[in-house]
């Protein structure tokens, strides 16, 4: 992975984390609104948290994407694309926003961009995502991009800012599915 990935859209860009990011992240996460529907987000989300998070994206080269808004140079959420398998091609992964910038439709336009960088730039074919029972929020942008119900894996998550032991609701995305939804 290059290290210099830079996903642009009309309001947002879409970079790797740095250290300076470090306040923006923690806003964002130390929040229980937001930290609740992440399986690994610490709640209360601290400076060591951010600290640790950057630090391993760095590391191990992660396609880790700080969501900026163009208009304040402000991290305001962030989205990834994990779990690759070029073999297959495939990958998961998620996205998050501060409260503050949630009902703006920033969420959407950064995952459309991901999803459109996975499938145009890495190749791939299809993309899964997953969401606890009541992130209906989460569940209408998937369904958005043209994401269908897949199935449930049953007491996947214990969650980390409310302890809460969470089912996964899956939904899978095939590029073909993508194209015709564009």
């Amino acid at each position: 992975m290059e290290k210099n990935i830079i996903i642009e859209t009309d309001r947002l860009i879409l970079r790797i984390w740095t250290l300076e990011d470090i306040d923006d992240l923690v806003e964002g996460l130390n929040n229980i609104n937001v930290s609740k529907w992440l399986a690994g987000a610490p709640f209360p989300y601290t400076v060591e948290d951010a600290k640790k998070f950057i630090n391993k994206t760095i590391e191990n080269n992660l396609y880790n994407f700080a969501i900026v808004l163009k208009e304040e140079n402000k991290v305001i959420g962030g989205t990834q694309i994990s779990n690759i398998s070029y073999a297959n091609g495939t990958a998961g992964g998620g996205i998050w926003l501060n409260e503050k910038y949630q009902g703006h439709g920033y969420g959407t336009e950064a995952f459309g961009a991901r999803i459109k960088y996975a499938f145009e730039e890495l190749g791939l074919r299809r993309l899964e995502n997953g969401y606890f029972k009541d992130n209906v929020k989460s569940r209408n942008m998937q369904l958005k991009f043209g994401y269908k119900d897949e199935g449930i894996k049953r007491k996947k998550f214990i969650s980390q800012a409310t302890g809460n032991v969470e089912d996964e609701y899956i939904t899978g995305l095939l590029k073909e599915e993508w194209i015709k939804n564009k």
